[in-house]
């Protein structure tokens, strides 16, 4: 494994900072004093920063030996926001702010990206510009597009840009990467089946929402197995499903909920148009009267074959290539997606080890995403920070790459 030794030098006081990030977690759009640790440290390294782009992002801006002159950029992105969850550990950098938790690793990724900024920042060698972005609201809130609606791409421009996620289970001292879909699309649907109640023991005076309910959730998983092709992958989960107050009342209405995930939009719009569909004349079928909403949150993420392929030669000139995985695309969704739609990039996964990098403290839970006993890897810092630098300078080494 090839660490950049001063990386490495530095990996216990970036690991300090990673923790008291934990410690003090912020949901979406509310970073306000992540992005002030995060602009401090910049500053203290002599990188001049943007602020305010999608409310509370900051972007370091590190010019090389050119002074930038050369005209090419590429963009490093890491995400700062914690999740609305109570934390189980105990250990002494856990949550200090009740349901709130960092329990995603965002820490970790703002960590790794404070690593490679201070290397990048004091040896500057390489021409070009090294953008360092650090985003809000990844965890439902669309950081990513809103900076790019407040113009990060016009004021910082670059020709690709790169996003990195821990992956618990997988060994430490790996790295995952696929061209092509990555991760899904995240959509969410509320349909209301309005009908006309009655007396549960005169149902034939009334219209009832239930059973129109029942037959939707059945019929929607034929537009899985019946429209879809079965090599294109597709999920409706339908989630939640409201109705009535009393045994004896036959309701007015039905609400039922649930999330779509397509890899691909051509999919997406498939389901969309076959669920209205479905929708409108079954209810009709029962003289129901529906309303459909159908939410699209997050574009699915697609890697650029070209820059997913650097990515993987970078990763194996650090780690070998024997360990550099096919990562196998999942139905998580995340709002790098709205970068790559803008510009060619890949996002990959760090593997972030089983868990028995964990303090005395921790949960009884698993180190999974989204659990309440997980904890950064640490260890992953000096390997990120490198990943990122040799990412970086080996991209604006290389004209060719566009």
């Amino acid at each position: 494994m090839k660490i950049i030794d001063s990386i490495l030098t530095d990996a216990a006081s970036i690991a300090a900072i990673r923790k008291d990030i934990h410690a003090h977690p912020e949901l979406c759009f509310q970073e306000v004093r992540t992005a002030d640790v995060v602009a401090k440290q910049l500053t203290d390294w002599g990188i001049p920063i943007l602020r305010g782009m999608g409310t509370t992002g900051v972007v370091g801006v590190v010019h090389g030996r050119d002074g930038g002159a050369c005209g090419r950029g590429v963009g490093l992105r890491a995400d700062m926001d914690a999740l609305p969850m109570q934390e189980f550990n105990t250990f002494a950098h856990a949550s200090q702010h009740k349901g709130k938790m960092h329990a995603c690793g965002h820490d970790g990724h703002t960590a790794m990206l404070l690593a490679a900024a201070k290397h990048l920042a004091k040896h500057r060698d390489f021409d070009g510009t090294v953008y360092l972005i650090f985003q809000p609201a990844e965890e439902g809130g669309g950081g990513a597009r809103e900076m790019i609606k407040d113009g990060m791409f016009d004021k910082c421009p670059m020709q690709a840009v790169f996003g990195m996620h821990n992956w618990p289970g997988a060994q430490m001292g790996s790295f995952a990467v696929s061209p092509g879909p990555v991760m899904a699309s995240s959509n969410e649907f509320k349909i209301t089946i309005r009908g006309k109640g009655s007396h549960a023991a005169l149902p034939h005076n009334g219209i009832d929402p239930v059973p129109v309910a029942c037959q939707l959730v059945q019929a929607f998983q034929t537009i899985i197995t019946r429209n879809k092709k079965p090599v294109d992958a597709g999920v409706i989960s339908v989630t939640m499903i409201n109705a009535g107050e009393a045994t004896n009342v036959v309701p007015d209405f039905c609400v039922i909920q649930g999330t779509v995930r397509t890899f691909s939009i051509e999919v997406l719009d498939l389901i969309e148009s076959r669920m209205r569909q479905i929708t409108d004349n079954l209810c009709a079928a029962f003289d129901a009267k529906p309303e459909f909403h159908f939410n699209r949150n997050y574009p699915p993420t697609i890697n650029s074959p070209a820059e997913a392929e650097f990515a993987r030669k970078v990763m194996a000139g650090i780690v070998g290539s024997e360990n550099v995985q096919t990562q196998e695309p999942t139905m998580g969704a995340e709002d790098f997606s709205f970068m790559l739609q803008a510009k060619p990039g890949a996002y990959v996964f760090i593997a972030n080890g089983d868990g028995s990098h964990r303090e005395m403290g921790h949960g009884a839970g698993p180190c999974t995403l989204h659990n309440p006993s997980y904890d950064f890897n640490d260890d992953l810092i000096p390997l990120g920070g490198t990943y990122w630098v040799e990412l970086a300078t080996q991209w604006l080494a290389n004209p060719t790459v566009k």
